[in-house]
Formats: C-alpha cells, sequence, structure tokens
C-alpha cells in the first residue's frame, strides 16, 4: 500500500475515531441531562406513616399514610447494623462500588442461570430493586432496560444513603405493608434497632416474594423454608450475627434459627395514648416521627386513672375528663389523657380535653397568694374579711353562699374562699397578674389590655390543662416557670421566675394541709400521699371540676366536665377530681424520692406581727408572734384592727388628748372593726366589739375621715317601672371608725344619723343627686350619682 493510501486510511480512522467519541460524548451528555431533567419516581415523595414514640423511642401509636400504607420512614442510624449488613451481603454485595448497574453481577447471573439450565440467580441491585419497588411493571427485558436506566439516576441524584433509606422504606412486606420499620413492628412487635439472627433472615425472606411469605398461618410453611435458605448462605457468607452464641459454631446457630418458629400472624400496631398522638399529629403536620416526652408507664397508669373514674363521673354529670402528669423538675410531659374513651362519638371522645381551655375555678388563686405575698401586700397570717362585697357593680359570692367574717388568708386559700382573693386582686390589680400570666406565654389568655376583671381570680378566665400543668410544676419548682415541653428534640427554654423561693414555701405550705374541705373523702383514702401540695377548683355553675397538685416527683392536673359546657350540681373539684389526682399521686410515688427541705428558704425571715390580725404588731397590740415574711418586701401596713385609747376612769369614756388634762385616766387596747364586717356581724345577730365612744367635744385626734362606700362610685341608679320608688330604696354605707356616728344627707337635705355599723335607706328619685355623710368630728366624704328609669 502506498504512503498516500495509508495516510488517507488513517485520516478516516482518526474521523471516525473522532464521531464515535463526540457521540459517546453526546450519549453520555444526554443521559446525564435526561437523567436531571426527568423527573424521579412519583412514588418516591409519598408521605409515610406518622409515628408517635414515647421518650424510650418505644412506638406508642402508628397512622397509616396518606396512601392507606403502613409505610414508616426508615432511619439508616436506628437500624440494626447486622441486618443492613446482611442485606447488602445477600442482595448486593458491590453496592458501595456500583452506580446502580453491577456489570459482574450480570456476568455472574448468566453463567450461573446458563449452567443451571433455570434461573437460579438474578442480577438486580439494591438502586434496581428501588427502581422497580417505585414503578412495579412485568418483568420483560425492555423494562429490565428501564428499570437500569432508573437505577443509575437514582444513583446520580441520590446518595448511597438516600438510596438505602428510600429502599427500607418501600420494600414490600405483604399486604399494605412497606418498610423495616413498619415490618419489624407487625411481625414481631418492637422497631429493628436490635434484631435476633432469626429475625434478619425473616426480614430479609419476605420482601423476595410478598405475598406469599408475609406472616399467615397458610404461609408459614413457606415462609419458614424461605428463611431457613437465607440463614444458610448468609452463615456461609459469614453475614449473621452471632447473637449471644459468640462461641458457637456456624451449624449451633443454624439450628438455633431452624428452631424458632418464624411469625404467624401480623402484630397490631400500637395504639397508645390515642389523643396525645393525634393532637401532636395535628400540631406538626410536617413531622412523620415524633420522639415524645411521655413515659409509658406514667401514660398506662394515667390512663388506668380516668378509667377506673369514669362511672362515678357520669353520675355525677360529667362525661369528659383529662389529664397531664408533668415531672415537676423538668416540666416535661409524662401522661397527656384527652378524654375517658378515644372511641366515644356520643360526647366527643377524640377531642383532646388538655388542650382545651376551660374556665379553672378558683385553681389561680395560690398564684395570686404567692405574688401578692412577694410584693409586700399579704402574709399567710393576715385577718382578712370574707363578708359580702361589691366591687362596681360585681358582687361576688363563695362556693357554698355563706361568708367566716373573718379568716386567715392561708385559711381562705386552704378553704378556697372567694371574697379574700377577690379583695385582694383589687389591691393587687387585674391586669398586674394576668400580665404575669401572658408573659409565660399562655396562648389560650386574651391579649386585649384590660379584658379581664376581678373575677379572673374565680374563675373568670380560661386556661387548658396543660397550660395550668406548667403553673403548678413551677410552685413546685419553688416559682420558677418553665415552659411546658412535650417532645424531646423541643428546645428548652430559659427559666423564669414568677414568685420568689419564699413565697412559693408559704404557699405550698398552706396547700399542704390536710384538715380542708377539698381532702378527698372517699374511704380508700387513709391518708394523703406524702409530701403532696394541691388545690381543687370549680367553675361558675358547676361545668368543670379541676385538681391540681404536684408529689415528691411528678405534677398533675386533673379537669372533668362536658365540652358542651353542660352543667351539673354534683360537678365539683373537691369530689369529683380530687380523688382522680390522689390516686394518680398516690401511684406515681417514688420510694427513694428526696423529700423536699423541711426549713424554709433563705429569702424567709422571721418578723414579730399582731397575734390577732397577722400584721406588723403596733403598741396597740398586747398579744405578739413571730411569723415569716420574704426579707425584701416585709408588709408595712400596720395592724388595722387594734387601738389604744385613753378611758376615762369615771364615765368609762374614750378622751383625747385635749380632753384628758385633769382627769382620771388610764389607757387601753381595744379591737376596733371595720364598719362593713361591723354590719355583716351585726345583719348576723352577732356582736362586735367596739371601743368607748368619745366623750362630748372630745373627737379622737387624728381620726380618719368617713369614706362612702354604698352607693358605689360612677353608678347609675335604674328604677323599674311599674315598681314604686319606696320598693327600690337605695341602701347607704360609710367605711368609718367602728361606733362613729355618721351623719347622711342627700341634695343638703338631712336625711337621718346612723352608727359606722349600720346602713341607711334612702327613697331615689330621678335626676342627679349628691350625697355626703360627717362624723362627728366634722369630717365628711361626697359623692354625687344619677337615678334614671328603664324605658
Amino acid at each position: 500500500m502506498s504512503a498516500s493510501s495509508e495516510s488517507s486510511a488513517l485520516r478516516r480512522w482518526r474521523f471516525l475515531a473522532r464521531a464515535a467519541a463526540l457521540l459517546l460524548a453526546g450519549a453520555v451528555i444526554g443521559g446525564l441531562a435526561a437523567a436531571w431533567l426527568v423527573p424521579l419516581p412519583s412514588h418516591l415523595a409519598d408521605g409515610g406513616s406518622t409515628v408517635i414514640e414515647f421518650r424510650d423511642g418505644t412506638a406508642a401509636f402508628v397512622f397509616l399514610s396518606p396512601d392507606e400504607k403502613w409505610r414508616i420512614p426508615a432511619t439508616l442510624e436506628e437500624i440494626d447494623p447486622a441486618y443492613l449488613r446482611a442485606l447488602v451481603a445477600l442482595e448486593d454485595q458491590r453496592f458501595l462500588q456500583h452506580h446502580g448497574v453491577d456489570p459482574s453481577a450480570i456476568v455472574r447471573a448468566a453463567f450461573q442461570n446458563l449452567s443451571a439450565g433455570r434461573v437460579v440467580s438474578g442480577a438486580s441491585t439494591l438502586s434496581m430493586q428501588l427502581a422497580r419497588i417505585l414503578e412495579p411493571h412485568p418483568r420483560s427485558l425492555r423494562y429490565k432496560v428501564i428499570e437500569a436506566l432508573r437505577a443509575m439516576q437514582l444513583e446520580l441524584r441520590l446518595s448511597k444513603r438516600q438510596i438505602l433509606g428510600a429502599y427500607l422504606t418501600f420494600v414490600p412486606y405483604g399486604r399494605n405493608l412497606e418498610g423495616i420499620e413498619a415490618a419489624s413492628l407487625a411481625y414481631f412487635g418492637h422497631r429493628p434497632t436490635n434484631l435476633s439472627p432469626a429475625e434478619i433472615a425473616t426480614l430479609l425472606a419476605v420482601p423476595q416474594d410478598p405475598n406469599d411469605r408475609f406472616p399467615t398461618p397458610g404461609h408459614l410453611p413457606r415462609l419458614r423454608a424461605a428463611r431457613d435458605q437465607i440463614a444458610r448462605r448468609l452463615l456461609d457468607a459469614e453475614a449473621l450475627p452471632r447473637g449471644r452464641s459468640k462461641l458457637a459454631s456456624p451449624q449451633q446457630l443454624f439450628a438455633e434459627v431452624t428452631a424458632l418458629p418464624p411469625p404467624s400472624e401480623m402484630q397490631p400496631f400500637p395504639r397508645l395514648a390515642p389523643h396525645a398522638a393525634a393532637w401532636l399529629r395535628t400540631q406538626l403536620k410536617d413531622r412523620t416521627r415524633l420522639r415524645t416526652t411521655l413515659d409509658q408507664g406514667t401514660q398506662r397508669i394515667a390512663e388506668r386513672a380516668m378509667r377506673s373514674s369514669r362511672a362515678d363521673a357520669e353520675r355525677r354529670g360529667a362525661h369528659n375528663g383529662a389529664l397531664v402528669v408533668l415531672d415537676s423538675a423538668t416540666a416535661e410531659v409524662r401522661a397527656l389523657v384527652g378524654n375517658f374513651d378515644f372511641f366515644d362519638p356520643a360526647h366527643g371522645g377524640q377531642i383532646a380535653g388538655f388542650a382545651e381551655a376551660r374556665s379553672p375555678g378558683s385553681a389561680l388563686k395560690p398564684f395570686l397568694y404567692a405574688m401578692a405575698i412577694d410584693r409586700g401586700l399579704a402574709l399567710p397570717e393576715f385577718l382578712v374579711p370574707d363578708i359580702p362585697m361589691r366591687f362596681g357593680g360585681y358582687q361576688p359570692k363563695n362556693f357554698d353562699g355563706t361568708f367566716s367574717g373573718l379568716v386567715r388568708l392561708e385559711d381562705a386559700l386552704s378553704q378556697s374562699l372567694n371574697l379574700p382573693f377577690v379583695e385582694l386582686l383589687s389591691r393587687f390589680g387585674s391586669e398586674n397578674f394576668v400580665g404575669t400570666l401572658r408573659s409565660l406565654g399562655l396562648t389560650s389568655l386574651s391579649s386585649e389590655p384590660g379584658h379581664y376583671g376581678l373575677s379572673a381570680i374565680v374563675g373568670g378566665i380560661e386556661l387548658t390543662p396543660l397550660e395550668l400543668s406548667g403553673l403548678y410544676a413551677a410552685l413546685a419548682r419553688q416559682g420558677h416557670y418553665r415552659p411546658v415541653r412535650y417532645l424531646m428534640d423541643q428546645l428548652k427554654q430559659d427559666e423564669s421566675e414568677i414568685f420568689s423561693p419564699g413565697a412559693a414555701y408559704l404557699t405550698v405550705r398552706a396547700l399542704s394541709r390536710k384538715d380542708r374541705p377539698d381532702f378527698p373523702a372517699r374511704s380508700r383514702f387513709t391518708g394523703a400521699p406524702s409530701q403532696v401540695h394541691w388545690k381543687t377548683g370549680t367553675s361558675f355553675g358547676h361545668r368543670d371540676a379541676w385538681a391540681a397538685g404536684s408529689g415528691a416527683a411528678h405534677t398533675a392536673v386533673v379537669w372533668l366536665g362536658n365540652f358542651d359546657s353542660k352543667a351539673s350540681p354534683e360537678i365539683t373539684g373537691s369530689d369529683a377530681a380530687g380523688p382522680i389526682l390522689f390516686d394518680v399521686l398516690e401511684a406515681l410515688q417514688e420510694p427513694n424520692a428526696l423529700p423536699r427541705p423541711p426549713s424554709p428558704t433563705k429569702d424567709l425571715k422571721q418578723i414579730e406581727v399582731c397575734a390577732f390580725s397577722g400584721h406588723p404588731a403596733t403598741d396597740a397590740c398586747e398579744s405578739k408572734k413571730w411569723v415569716l415574711a420574704r426579707a425584701s418586701s416585709v408588709p408595712t401596713t400596720p395592724c388595722p384592727y387594734h387601738v389604744r385609747v385613753d378611758v376615762d376612769d369615771q364615765t368609762g369614756q374614750a378622751l383625747s388628748v385635749d380632753c384628758r388634762a385633769g382627769r382620771s385616766h388610764h389607757s387601753r387596747s381595744f379591737v376596733t372593726l371595720p364598719a362593713d364586717i361591723g354590719r355583716w356581724m351585726k345583719e348576723q345577730s352577732r356582736q362586735a366589739s367596739r371601743p368607748p365612744t368619745p366623750m362630748a367635744g372630745c373627737a379622737p385626734a387624728g381620726s380618719v375621715p368617713p369614706r362612702i362606700a354604698s352607693p358605689p362610685p360612677g353608678q347609675t341608679a335604674v328604677l323599674l317601672p311599674g315598681v314604686p320608688e319606696k320598693n327600690q330604696e337605695i341602701v347607704l354605707e360609710a367605711e368609718a371608725p367602728s361606733g362613729a356616728r355618721l351623719s347622711w344627707f342627700v341634695d343638703g337635705e338631712f336625711l337621718g344619723i346612723a352608727s359606722a355599723d349600720e346602713r341607711l335607706w334612702w327613697t331615689p328619685k330621678l335626676g342627679r343627686h349628691e350625697i355626703v355623710v360627717v362624723d362627728e368630728a366634722g369630717q365628711s366624704a361626697k359623692r354625687t350619682f344619677r337615678v334614671t328609669r328603664r324605658r
């Protein structure tokens, strides 16, 4: 061949090589472009089952996926590594090396199949199997090519871990069961975090022929044979874990595996804590696995307590109930019960009662009590009035409709009296109190300033049992509030002090008393669980019954009532909810729990007070005692009940400084009650002590001027049509020293004289009027008000 011919041939070969290279490059580029432009199988994006877990990772509740499958997204870190090694050894030994298709596996399978004259081995990689699972199709050469292309696309677009995770999520296990997580739960009743050799072999056998091998009595022989064959192959490849028999021979281990019967039926998926599960799924729709702080044992105790109390609650007219249990130290939820029966459609069984805002009745009184101690407005020993009072147009009453006259504030809390706390809130400020609760992030509260009035402390407010449990946990934690936490990965927030440790100590001391009307009276209670403090509450109209309290380690809140707010006179906190609270706290007692410090906290100190009133003592207080108070906020208002009076020896009347000169006299201490208490006692036919009347012309120096109590400021009296005015008289009352004689005038016209502890009645007339009251010292008070007629 001539040189020119050789040169021409070389040019042609070079041209063909370049063309082939370009075609190959074009094919590669086209393939890459297609891999990126063609969407991945849509099934890959299908949502999985939502799994609610207890704090230890045990499944509590599993929901069906959106496409009605039991499919739990796999988390590789939480799957037994021995299973993963066995899976790769059995199905795809070069999984980490190939790019979706394994040429060596294809050659090996072809040789084995040709040698056997039948199909004895496949060449599908895990990536190819995933492609076939995501897009099922008939087995043919054409679809095998498509499957290979899809596998290479998956390898290009996803990491090896993502491919393996998707495979373990979607691999079929019979019926509507997909993925190793769901299969392990359904076959063995536990997650695949720690699998035995027999369980590994079973989970590898079923996907090879899921319709004929999933656990049923009829499939048992086929499942056993396939499991044993796979176990033998894995043992030969040294890919099956030795388990407990680490020194056992392969033959011994194989004998152990084959001796165990495979599962003959699938177990039902967990359906524990259903209200908590459904509520969390609604709250966090974008998450499919929720590790809660719930404790399985505590949850069972709570559910059992609610079940056993259902008959009694329904007899009382309460068809719904909720229970929350917290770890007091961490504010983590340990149990959530949303109703008596999740499957009770007649009474809204699936409503999560623990997240429903309801009136807490008196359950917030301990927090006002503690806050008032911190502000120096109160001490537990304060003697406070428990008598009918009017606050503008609001006239609260006690739960039983009776009044005690004068009572210690600590007793008022333990007996849950309303009037002392409404009066305390009027001094503390409704907005100050509610604003403190708002600052804790309690979302059930209205954010509108001034929305709540004085009734807030007796139930004129709404909170959920979850929110109330957080408050009571703060009381157990010496006044430090921490937001309630119900997920293990929930962000831990800093504590905030809502009241001091000293105030918390004094409050818990009052709530720990057993001689209380709300102590459960059922015969089985011979005593309270150790170290328990509690409070009950009943909303207006007997619509809600509450009991909240803490033991040594746990805080619990119980609510009973009806979601439709139907009332019943037997729905009360002490009789209906209280026994459930004590049942739970008693069941949760920890024998080794550390006792609370028996001594007061460091921020308390001893102060001397009047033994009668509990207020800082004056020289008029003849009997005194020592009590605990906040060192930084000791009340400064002196005893208002004792006065020291100079008494004339001859007449027994009171003398002022100007009158006692030249007269034989002595000094005595007297108890003087406020006029409103004196009036109440008089109406109850009870004698109220009073100091002697002043001698004529000897009005005590520096006496307090009278103050009009009724009619209240800004009131407009509305007369009813058709009713005579004399039947609609308006009461006139004033606050003045007990026994003081007061003169009353209306529009300048003298009406009469009455003692400070008496009332006068005035027949109203239409129009604007001025009322004036004058004491014997000439000190006066006046008020204007209007009288109209209803049209």
